[in-house]
């Protein structure tokens, strides 16, 4: 039976540079236990892909949580789709997320009010150079898994080499730039990074989930389980309905309830996940205060229908919360796997064929922007600004690939009358379907030299995707494209999305400030023909993978975004994706028996800082 612990998600001169995390729980100096590791070494509490962490080196606890929040009672998740496996580190079934953030640790954990710096969590503290050619990680002696037995450098060992050759693709991608790992001795572990030429290496490592090697079965690994896993974080899994429900409970023995980074965190005694097959029904549960909270993403539904008698009286809260990360963009995906998406000016003629201003209007409240690229909304968005000097220099090889108006930022997304029969665009669509060999025979668009009519599926599985498509359907007419519209039950959506058997799809990926290795497994050629990877349009372009190793190899802030920019004009100029929309809010309906810190992260919502409505205090100590 297999069982696994949760998982959680300068310059060179040559000196070293040592960044302790201290475990501010114990008390103790830090020079207790650690020995100096050469000439320079500094001391610090985190470590930072750019600049320096926001905390100071005492800090009690992080600026987004309620310290004082009290213990107890039950948070119920109301989840779209099911589940078929409690292990999301495999290919294989649709997993329980939650077990990588309230079962299994990682290293280190995220401070959620900055771009990408990490915190000590079940590593004490976390040693690399400046040129970041190898980091060592010393364990917290306290560290226990869920089962009592300590957590060892052999499990940190152990879940390396697991995820590096049985874990998803991108664990795999990661975890084989580790040129050497050892130990030197049981609560110590150096990993040599050299030649990987990654910076963010250090934190990648720091976010590994660490699973404990007694309770793991190798064999077995890569198959789906319902079997609760063995974790060392505050949560365990005493309740699972295949398909329906994951009941979490608290650990009362877990080993860092007391250290600053957790700290108003992890407040509930229980924690149900329910699972809902169809977004309806899953809105009249939660009208019936079935589940606690809800993260809307319907702007009708979020416009007027919270009409119902608990939000008119209070008992719901409409929660409208501005996060500072890259804003979440819906985007329509071409699978250029596929012959008929192969042209980039077919691509770019459907671009122009998509009616925003009708669709914002009449399905959106005009509650929506629209904003070709893919870090919308922040200082990493390329769109509307023009290429600076080292842009350029980084563009420069692949001048060809991108046209002068997206070098220089005057590049717009084509804005229709909102009529539906804009004559401007449809013109200037059907002269790029000409240029790449197809004609008007009627009402038909055809291949000219096939004689094939143009047609393809755009598979969808909820209602919003769906009244997307159809008004895409609708707005092909127009030209002769007669595609069809494919609904298909959360599952089949996610194994054909996941296999890449698709002609067309909507998707999100959503961006930080900080973006950095998972931009290969988003859009990097080697990913292309990975199953279960994000590279869902199949994306096979030089510049794009020389974009993602430049932001990889940038040490100062201003070097990594024009690197991101960079990375964003490649993609903008490549037409893999229809924008869509961009959301620049979060909206949050809970019932008022959650509570919520007055305080929001950088990052947004964090359902692990709120906590139930009258606990007592006393529970604190619970």
């Amino acid at each position: 039976m297999f069982m696994f612990p949760r998982l959680i998600e300068g310059r060179p001169e040559g000196r070293c540079v040592r960044l302790c995390v201290v475990a501010f729980a114990l008390g103790l100096p830090f020079a207790l236990g650690l020995p100096a590791s050469g000439a320079g070494a500094e001391e610090a509490h985190a470590i930072a892909m750019h600049g320096k962490p926001a905390m100071p080196a005492d800090f009690t606890h992080m600026p987004y949580v309620n310290p004082d929040a009290p213990k107890g009672g039950r948070l119920t998740w109301g989840a779209l789709g099911t589940f078929d496996s409690l292990n999301p580190f495999i290919v294989k079934g649709l997993a329980v997320q939650q077990m990588r953030s309230y079962v299994v640790e990682s290293l280190l954990a995220r401070g959620q009010d900055e771009p990408f710096t990490l915190y000590g969590l079940l590593a004490k503290t976390v040693e690399t150079d400046d040129e970041r050619t190898y980091v060592t990680f010393r364990l917290d002696p306290r560290a226990r898994f869920s089962d009592g037995k300590p957590v060892l450098a052999d499990d940190v060992l152990f879940s390396w080499q697991l995820l590096r050759d049985h874990g998803r693709p991108n664990l795999r991608q990661y975890y084989a730039k580790i040129a050497k790992a050892e130990a030197p001795d049981p609560l110590t572990v150096r990993f040599d990074l050299a030649g990987a030429n990654d910076r963010e290496l250090p934190l990648i490592l720091g976010l590994m989930p660490i699973l404990p090697k007694h309770a793991v079965d190798v064999a077995a690994f890569e198959e789906t389980t319902l079997t609760g896993p063995v974790g060392s974080g505050p949560y365990r899994v005493t309740a699972v309905k295949p398909g329906a429900s994951v009941t979490l409970t608290r650990n009362p023995d877990y080993w860092g309830r007391d250290l600053a980074i957790n700290r108003g965190l992890y407040n509930f005694d229980e924690i149900r996940l329910d699972y809902f097959r169809e977004a309806n029904g899953q809105f009249e549960a939660f009208k019936r205060g079935l589940y606690d909270f809800r993260v809307e993403h319907e702007p009708l539904r979020w416009h007027d229908g919270y009409d119902f008698l608990a939000a008119k009286s209070g008992e719901v809260i409409r929660d409208t919360i501005t996060p500072g990360v890259p804003q979440p963009s819906e985007f329509l995906v071409f699978n250029t796997r596929r012959p008929i998406f192969a042209d980039i000016r077919v691509r770019q003629a459907l671009t122009l064929l998509f009616d925003f201003e009708l669709v914002n209007r009449n399905y959106f409240f005009n509650l929506y922007a629209r904003v070709a690229g893919y870090f919308a909304g922040s200082d990493l968005s390329a769109y509307g600004h023009p290429a600076n000097a080292r842009e350029r220099e980084l563009l420069k090889p692949f001048a060809a690939q991108i046209p002068p108006d997206i070098l220089d930022g005057s590049y717009r997304l084509p804005v229709t009358d909102g009529s539906g029969r804009d004559r401007t665009t449809l013109r200037a669509a059907l002269k790029l379907l000409a240029e790449a060999g197809y004609d008007l025979d009627g009402t038909v668009l055809r291949n000219r030299a096939t004689k094939a009519p143009f047609t393809f599926e755009i598979l969808v599985t909820t209602r919003d995707q769906e009244r997307v498509a159809l008004a895409f359907q609708r707005d092909l007419k127009r030209a002769g494209i007669e595609p069809s519209v494919r609904s298909v039950d959360p599952v089949q959506f996610d194994q054909r999305r996941l296999g890449y058997e698709f002609d067309m799809i909507q998707n999100r990926w959503d961006q930080s400030l900080s973006p950095g290795n998972e931009q290969y497994f988003y859009w990097g050629s080697a990913a292309a023909d990975s199953p279960g990877t994000r590279n869902y349009m199949g994306a096979r372009n030089p510049a794009v993978d020389a974009m993602i190793a430049a932001l990889l190899e940038a040490r100062e802030h201003t070097a990594f975004v024009s690197a991101v920019r960079a990375l964003d004009r490649t993609l903008i100029a490549g037409f893999y994706t229809i924008p869509l929309f961009n959301v620049s809010e979060q909206w949050i309906a809970r019932w008022n028996r959650i509570e919520r810190p007055k305080a929001t992260s950088q990052s947004g919502y964090l359902p692990e800082t709120w906590w139930s409505k009258g606990q007592p205090q006393a529970n604190q100590a619970k």
